[in-house]
């Protein structure tokens, strides 16, 4: 399956049209300043020569000789490889998306639903970016909805489009929760939607025709993305569907103990032999509501590192947790980004962060890699807190509303814990850092 690249090139040729924009005004500016000292360089040139008489010419009493000519590769009519400019891109990512009871009741309307409200504030950070991702922590499978069937209806997935984002993670805990029937429904409902579900399949054939992973160019870069879930909510997938999730571990149901590295390795070296750019590895792993970075994640890290990986990016744990940049080798792990949007009842879920990563291609060397990474905190809303709805916002924006007594600000209290999660994101995101990034 392969993402649509007319809407990947559209937000491509809108980002390099606002840094042309902004380039011609400095170019503008440039040419401005020049005239300038043209003119009063003029100026200085007339008033001497009237003030002074011209020095008269000197004569060379030396034979000029012509200078010998040196021999000239022919021009070439299309520059090498190593002669064009590098090419920049961005990618954006966010946490877990869970559909439940508080999710869903956000979006209802008279007899319908609709989510744009809920992704409003942080629409421009998604759509900006040439590429975007998050974890999407449900099915979309038909009514009832809400916690207990984890089904959400179409419309979430229409928003999340509508928002920005390209790309859904469905290897998770979630994947088979209403069996087989519901992923092969939702999977298919995510890509009438125009979204592409990474890490989960409808039957093994799909798996097979796919090898367990998905390709898209980004303008001059061609990106594998891969996604893995260390289990199925402690389910066990039917015989003959094994291949239907991309796995972590063999014993997926019960300890997650043993690394799959013979699964994970056919995955990584078939999106290899594409001959991608770049690779990014999604990974549901870790354990919930726990900051610790355990041995075994370590270990798969090291392994997807090993076979080639340039990003991981880790989700489950519903907390934010550390962010490990190799700027010499352009790699990067996020351990979890935390929970992009759900009930944030719990401490530490109601905050999270949506990653932006610098992607650089380098003709001259040959190679592509991150070259920087940022991130912005955002927070999730109840509706007791603002205006009656329940909706991400980015943090430092609501920060700033409330204390510019903006009419639509957050409550006191809100205010105060807004403060605290900002705190807490820095924290745990340079966990193991003497100073933040």
């Amino acid at each position: 399956m392969a993402i649509d690249p007319e809407e990947l090139n559209r937000r491509r040729r809108a980002r390099e049209e606002r840094r042309r924009k902004r380039q011609m005004a400095m170019y503008i500016r440039l040419a401005i300043a020049i005239a300038v000292l043209i003119a009063c360089a003029v100026g200085i040139f007339f008033l001497m020569r009237n003030e002074e008489p011209a020095a008269a010419p000197v004569i060379a009493t030396t034979p000029v000789t012509e200078p010998a000519t040196e021999q000239t590769e022919a021009p070439t009519e299309q520059r090498a490889s190593w002669e064009k400019e590098p090419v920049k891109i961005h990618i954006a990512a966010a946490g877990d998306l869970n559909v439940t009871d508080k999710v869903i009741w956000s979006g209802q309307t008279s007899g319908s639903f609709d989510y744009t409200n809920a992704f409003m504030d942080v629409a421009p950070i998604l759509s900006h970016a040439d590429l975007s991702i998050l974890n999407f922590e449900g099915n979309v499978c038909g009514a009832p909805y809400g916690s207990e069937t984890i089904s959400a209806p179409q419309q979430l997935l229409e928003s999340l489009k509508n928002a920005g984002v390209d790309v859904l993670q469905m290897a998770n805990s979630c994947s088979i929760q209403n069996g087989l029937m519901g992923l092969t429904a939702t999977l298919a409902n995510i890509r009438a939607a125009g979204l592409e579900p990474v890490g989960a399949y409808s039957s093994a054939d799909e798996f097979r025709q796919s090898k367990g992973y998905t390709i898209c160019q980004v303008g001059d870069i061609r990106i594998a993305l891969v996604a893995f879930t260390k289990g199925v909510g402690s389910l066990g997938l039917p015989v003959g569907s094994e291949d239907c999730v991309n796995l972590l571990y063999e014993d997926y149901y019960t300890t997650y103990q043993t690394i799959n590295k013979k699964g994970i390795r056919e995955i990584l070296r078939a999106a290899k032999s594409e001959k991608p750019d770049l690779t990014i590895a999604l990974l549901h792993w870790g354990s919930e509501y726990n900051e610790e970075i355990s041995k075994s994640q370590q270990d798969i890290a090291s392994l997807m590192l090993s076979e080639g990986v340039n990003a991981i990016i880790g989700s489950h744990p519903h907390l934010v947790q550390q962010i490990d940049f190799d700027e010499k080798n352009g790699t990067l792990v996020a351990y979890s980004l935390g929970d992009f949007f759900g009930d944030g009842t719990r401490g530490g879920t109601n905050y999270s962060i949506i990653l932006d990563m610098e992607i650089t291609k380098d003709y001259e060397s040959g190679t592509t890699k991150i070259t920087d990474y940022s991130f912005t905190p955002i927070y999730t809303l109840a509706e007791n807190q603002c205006d009656g709805y329940r909706r991400v916002v980015r943090l430092e924006n609501a920060i700033s509303a409330y204390e510019l007594n903006f009419v639509d600000k957050v409550t006191d209290s809100c205010y105060e814990n807004m403060q605290f999660a900002m705190k807490r994101i820095l924290e745990r995101v340079n966990a193991g850092k003497e100073t933040s990034k």
